[in-house]
C-alpha cells in the first residue's frame, strides 16, 4: 500500500518555521515580541550610528515653509543650530551629543530634519503607522528613519536619549508628546534635567492658560519652571544651554 501524502502537512502553519510565518508573528499572542522588535531594531541603528543623546523638535505636520507665521524657517534654522553646535557631528570618534529627533513626517519635523541636513548632521526619524500613512521626510538620515506601530515604543525612543525638548505650535498630537514629557520630569521618572522650550509664546499662552492649574491647585507654581518660552531660533538654543543643556567641550 503507498503511503499517503505529506503535502498537507508541509503546507500546515503550524510547520512553518517561527521566524518565516507572517501570520504568527502578527497574532495576538506575539504582540509583546513584535514590541521588543520595534525597541531593539531601532537601538541597534542608533547605537551604531554612536548616538549618545537627541535634542526632541516637536510641532505641526500641517507647518509649511513660506508661511507668514515663519515656523517651518525657525524650526530649520534651530536645526542648523543645534547640530552645528551641539555636537552632532561625530568627530575623533568620540559619541554624538544632541542629534536632532522629530516625528519624522512633514511640516515642523520636516524643517528641523531639514536644518541638521543643511548642516551636514545626522537626524533621527520616528515615523508613525497611521490609518492615513504618513511618510517620512526627505531630509532625516535613512538608516536613522524608523517606522514603529506602537505609540508607547516611539515615545520611549524619543524620551531614553532626550537632552532636551523644543516644542513648537501644534495641534492634539503635539500637546500629547509635550504634556508626556512633561509629566516625567514632573514626576521624576526621566533622569537628569531636562530643559523644555515651548517656541512662540504668544500662541503658547492663548492656547493654554497654565496659571489656571495652579489657581486650581492642579500644579505647584514650582512646576512652570520645568519650561520656558523663545521666540527665535538662536534664542531657543541659548536657553536649552542656559537651563542645562550640555554641549562637548571639544568639537
Amino acid at each position: 500500500m503507498d503511503k499517503p501524502s505529506n503535502r498537507a502537512q508541509l503546507n500546515a502553519s503550524a510547520f512553518r518555521l517561527p521566524a518565516l510565518d507572517a501570520e504568527f508573528l502578527l497574532g495576538d499572542t506575539t504582540r509583546g515580541l513584535r514590541f521588543q522588535l520595534e525597541y531593539q531594531k531601532a537601538e541597534e541603528h542608533l547605537r551604531k550610528w554612536g548616538v549618545a543623546s537627541t535634542v526632541i523638535v516637536f510641532g505641526s505636520a500641517r507647518v509649511k515653509e513660506g508661511e507668514a507665521n515663519g515656523w517651518y524657517n525657525a524650526a530649520r534654522e534651530f536645526g542648523r543650530i543645534c547640530s552645528e553646535e551641539g555636537g552632532a557631528k561625530l568627530l575623533n570618534h568620540t559619541p554624538r551629543q544632541n542629534v536632532i529627533a522629530t516625528g519624522g513626517g512633514p511640516g515642523v519635523m520636516e524643517a528641523a530634519n531639514r536644518g541638521a541636513y543643511d548642516a551636514g548632521a545626522p537626524s533621527i526619524g520616528l515615523n508613525i503607522t497611521l490609518p492615513h500613512e504618513q511618510e517620512p521626510n526627505a531630509y532625516s538620515t535613512p538608516d536613522l528613519t524608523f517606522r514603529f506601530h506602537y505609540f508607547a515604543m516611539r515615545k520611549m525612543h524619543f524620551a531614553i536619549r532626550a537632552a532636551a525638548l523644543i516644542v513648537f505650535p501644534g495641534g492634539f498630537g503635539t500637546l500629547d508628546e509635550l504634556f508626556e514629557i512633561l509629566t516625567l520630569r514632573q514626576t521624576g521618572k526621566m533622569n537628569g534635567h531636562l530643559p523644555v522650550i515651548l517656541y512662540d509664546g504668544n500662541y503658547w499662552n492663548k492656547l493654554i492658560n497654565f496659571n489656571t492649574m495652579i489657581e486650581n491647585n492642579m500644579v505647584t507654581a514650582s512646576d512652570l519652571s520645568l519650561f520656558d518660552y523663545a521666540d527665535t531660533p538662536r534664542e531657543a538654543w541659548e536657553k536649552l544651554i542656559k537651563n542645562g543643556l550640555k554641549i562637548p567641550e571639544e568639537m
